[in-house]
């Protein structure tokens, strides 16, 4: 992988498209520290794919998987009660 200055990413941006397309990811680093890369689309998505299991998969899977289906209880906020 190539690391690019975000200086250089910057102002050479279309030069640094073309390498990830020919190359694969490219780094993209800030005052020497490596923040984002770049990758193909194509590859992004075999990632995203990869991540994120089916529905199938959790159904079929030995492990509960309900934290991931379901947002957290108790997180909303709730007005006082009113004594009558």
């Amino acid at each position: 992988m190539t690391i690019w200055p975000v200086q250089h990413a910057k102002a050479r941006f279309s030069e640094l498209l073309d390498a990830c397309q020919r190359e694969g990811p490219q780094v993209v680093s800030r005052r020497g520290t490596e923040t984002a890369v770049l990758v193909p689309i194509d590859q992004w998505r075999r990632l995203q794919a990869a991540a994120r299991p089916s529905l199938k998969e959790l159904l079929l899977s030995p492990e509960a998987r309900t934290d991931s289906l379901a947002p957290p209880r108790g997180t909303a906020r709730r007005r006082p009660a009113v004594e009558l």
